[in-house]
């Protein structure tokens, strides 16, 4: 879209929810509007306030700015992070798309692994922005914008949840009952404008049963709700789901997920995410979007809740295990060394030895470490390992930095929130939700929600190891007492029995074949002995293994031309 005059163009994928609002203040300023689109908004607002212009939008979106007065580009990226940017710049050309498959389609863009990014690949389970797994091509944060102007591109932070922590409020619990309330249905109501059909996604859990509780309170017709399931009972919430959506009189679909499946949807995965991605709920949330898209064009997630109100068991863990600090590091590490060293890697007892040698900062990052440190070397070949390291995360620590001062679940909630949720949980949901062209809306993640529960004091969001605490009274009444009171599952999948029996040809065939060896990335017999290690003894390796099946299905697909 552009400007009347031609002068500013804009290439846009999103949407932005308050879009009529600015429309309207464009116009009494004497604005001309050729359409109706939220796309045309942007680039009036861009007239009259720059870049800066970005901090209007409420909404999820990727989009670049062309001002071709002053031959000056503008990219930016959405506060948290749902649509993805990829750009390369060589000094020559400087290359932007929303896929970085799109970018690779230029033959001159080399395909050269970035073996730092690698490492992070095995610590995190994702390539953190803004470094992909690639040489030279790089994402744009999350809450960034990114100005190039004359050869020289200076990228910029436009958003940080960071101030709302430190304004908290000193409101009664009903207020800020009140207010959750309140803001929770302004939130999914700007998300419910749509000229095609919508529905929700259904997991059970408290934060996708509130908004589909209050789409039912305003639409005028049955919600469509879609959930996945597992024939384990351990990791199937589809009895939750079906309670919601009788008490809101749903029009409700699921779908069980087999293993068999698994070995057709590798390389569709592989294919759409562009990147290495290790979190293997990425499976259901692909079925889940392709069976919602059979119903429905867009549809509304529970997605950000756990984030917002300390809703992740590992919050309450980590505040638990504070007491151990009362030992002198020093001691702690004498007394554990020993025992950490001789308890194999993914038996019961080596995570939590290794855990308490550390401190609180770094005990949390290790919970968020896939692939522990020391096993790295056993993994990867010496030229691979002397490239990558044992895995950096740099980007916890960093963020762990940033948010000193702060109590200690809101630091977590923080690092979390910047790097976790835009780098994993809002990947897998906008790949797997743009591989079937169903558009995801998350009303938990507006920015003002999220502001408002920052402000909330960490006592009201999590009480006696109980996360959401607040929002789970909000909730009361609105949503079955059940599911407020069930213990949290999490989006698991039962990759552990899987690779012991329905998927242990499967990840021998892929992690055997002649082409790994030629990569030169793993070590053969650590790959042979990791999977022996996982399906005849007692060691839980399933994340490690399914890791290295999505890199090396991954490299199939990207790594020849």
């Amino acid at each position: 879209m552009c400007n009347e005059d031609g002068a500013i163009w804009v290439v846009f994928n999103g949407e932005i929810y308050n879009f009529r609002d600015l429309r309207r203040s464009l116009e009494s300023a004497g604005h001309k509007f050729r359409s109706r689109s939220d796309a045309e908004v942007i680039v009036h607002n861009y007239e009259d306030r720059g870049a800066e212009c970005i901090a209007d939008l409420n909404g999820m979106f990727a989009l670049a700015i062309w001002d071709a007065r002053i031959s000056r580009l503008t990219l930016s990226r959405d506060r948290v992070g749902k649509k993805p940017l990829y750009y390369y710049d060589d000094g020559r050309r400087f290359l932007f798309a929303s896929e970085l498959k799109a970018i690779l389609a230029d033959p001159s863009v080399p395909r050269e692994i970035d073996y730092e990014a690698l490492g992070e690949y095995l610590a995190l389970g994702y390539v953190p922005s803004p470094r992909t797994i690639f040489k030279g091509i790089r994402k744009l944060p999350a809450g960034h914008f990114l100005v190039l102007e004359r050869g020289v591109s200076n990228v910029r932070r436009y958003w940080d949840w960071l101030p709302a922590f430190r304004n908290n409020g000193s409101y009664t619990e009903g207020d800020w009952i009140t207010q959750i309330r309140a803001l929770l249905k302004t939130v999914v109501r700007d998300r419910l404008s749509s000229d095609v059909p919508l529905g929700a996604f259904l997991s059970g859990g408290v934060d996708s049963s509130a908004v589909v509780a209050t789409m039912a309170e305003l639409s005028d017709h049955p919600v469509k709700t879609f959930s996945i399931g597992f024939r384990d009972e351990r990791f199937n919430e589809l009895r939750w789901a079906r309670e919601v959506a009788e008490r809101f009189g749903t029009e409700h679909h699921e779908w069980i997920v087999e293993p068999d499946a698994v070995r057709e949807l590798m390389p569709r995965l592989a294919l759409h995410f562009d990147e290495p991605f290790g979190d293997s709920s990425a499976i259901p949330t692909y079925y889940v979007a392709e069976m919602a898209k059979r119903h429905v064009t867009v549809v509304l997630s529970g997605d950000g809740g756990d984030e917002a109100f300390g809703g992740y068991d590992r919050y309450s863990e980590a505040l638990r295990e504070r007491y151990v600090d009362m030992i002198p590091l020093a001691l702690r590490r004498s007394i554990l060394a020993l025992p950490s060293a001789l308890i194999p890697v993914g038996v019961k007892g080596h995570a939590l030895t290794r855990r308490y040698q550390l401190t609180a900062e770094e005990r949390y990052i290790s919970r968020m470490r896939q692939v522990p440190s020391e096993m790295v070397p056993e993994l990867l070949t010496c030229d691979a390992l002397q490239q990558a390291g044992v895995g950096s995360t740099a980007i916890l620590e960093q963020f762990m930095r940033r948010s000193e001062g702060l109590d200690d679940l809101s630091r977590l909630q923080y690092v979390d929130a910047m790097t976790y949720l835009p780098e994993d949980i809002l990947v897998k949901v906008d790949r797997a939700t743009m591989a079937h062209s169903l558009e995801a809306r998350c009303p938990l993640l507006d920015h003002r929600f999220m502001e408002l529960a920052a402000g909330i004091p960490s006592d009201y969001r999590l009480r006696d190891g109980s996360g959401k605490f607040i929002f789970k009274r909000a909730l009361r009444g609105l949503i079955p007492d059940t599911v407020l009171d069930r213990p949290k599952m999490g989006f698991g999948v039962p990759l552990r029995a899987w690779f012991r029996d329905d998927l242990y040809e499967y990840a021998a065939e892929v992690l055997f074949d002649p082409s790994v060896g030629r990569r030169g990335v793993w070590r053969h017999d650590a790959l042979r002995l990791l999977l022996r290690n996982h399906t005849r003894g007692n060691r839980r390796l399933q994340t490690v293994i399914w890791m290295i099946l999505m890199f090396e299905t991954w490299a199939q697909l990207y790594l020849g031309r």
